[in-house]
């Protein structure tokens, strides 16, 4: 058994349609596919649809972006198979409408010093759920000005280290605000890449509020952040999950499908956890057993 539980799609910033991506997970014979795209649901049925017939299990699930005020950090979670999603939606919701702000904001910025029009990057942006970056500079790509979306001008127009002269923030939801409408949602909850973002010192936190899992491997991770999520699951009786974060060749580094992809006992242990907590929405189903 092997699955990839953390990918991207054009619903919100990956560059391949979900169809694509469903066809791309059965050519490489996983036997799992986890759809989380950014505050969106969207690509799940059509992935669903997809792959019916083939295999492939196309599990449910959605990237929450969310921010730690206190420490002044983003914080990714990632929420699977939610029965009850309406509440969780409708934060994303509120996310998304923020992120169109913010992405007009910067188109305007952008516009200002390059012949780059609002309908361009709104074309290059058709099936996702709100206008990215990596929109903004396909268009530019588009009309000549760059070879590579991680170059050079993504870094004058982007760049959060190096003052990026387009870059508007999107506002959102504290984590722990994100976790409890997560868990009331009845999904899977998952702290994703802690490495990337050092989200490591929120930890206890969130695992006070029911965080399930965390997500130890990640192309993104070095091998001491592996490790340091590992003994974070094993103290707190965490699941551990696994995936490539794949954006297609929206991505600053080759990543293609699968890389850091979950198998065997890890994977079983994922999809107990699953079922579990499937089991536990039904009527009659009991109380959810996921730490151990």
């Amino acid at each position: 058994m092997r699955g990839d539980l953390h990918c991207h799609t054009r619903v919100s910033d990956g560059s391949m349609r979900v169809e694509e991506l469903a066809a791309y997970a059965v050519r490489i014979g996983l036997d799992c596919l986890a759809v989380t795209d950014h505050d969106s649901m969207d690509g799940v049925a059509r992935a669903q649809k997809a792959a019916a017939g083939t295999g492939l299990r196309v599990i449910p699930g959605l990237e929450i972006s969310a921010y730690d005020h206190v420490r002044g950090k983003k914080v990714h979670l990632l929420c699977y198979a939610p029965p009850k999603p309406d509440e969780l939606l409708a934060l994303c919701a509120e996310t998304l409408r923020d992120r169109e702000r913010a992405s007009l904001a910067m188109i305007e910025k952008v516009r200002a010093r390059y012949p780059v029009s609002e309908e361009a990057v709104r074309a290059c942006a058709a099936e996702s759920n709100a206008v990215y970056k990596q929109h903004i500079l396909a268009a530019l790509m588009d009309m000549g000005f760059s070879l590579a979306m991680f170059g050079e001008l993504w870094t004058a127009c982007f760049s959060h280290s190096k003052g990026g002269f387009a870059l508007v923030e999107t506002h959102y939801p504290d984590a722990r605000d994100a976790v409890r409408v997560a868990k009331s949602s009845g999904g899977l909850v998952v702290l994703a890449h802690p490495g990337l973002y050092r989200n490591f010192d929120i930890l206890d936190e969130l695992c006070a509020l029911g965080l399930d899992g965390i997500e130890a491997h990640h192309p993104f991770h070095s091998e001491a952040d592996e490790q340091t999520a590992l003994e974070a699951a094993a103290h707190h009786g965490l699941v551990v999950t696994g995936g490539s974060d794949f954006h297609g060749y929206y991505r600053s580094r080759v990543n293609p499908l699968f890389k850091k992809g979950l198998e065997g006992d890890e994977l079983d242990r994922f999809l107990a956890a699953l079922e579990s907590g499937a089991r536990a929405q039904r009527p009659g189903g009991g109380a959810r057993q996921i730490r151990r």
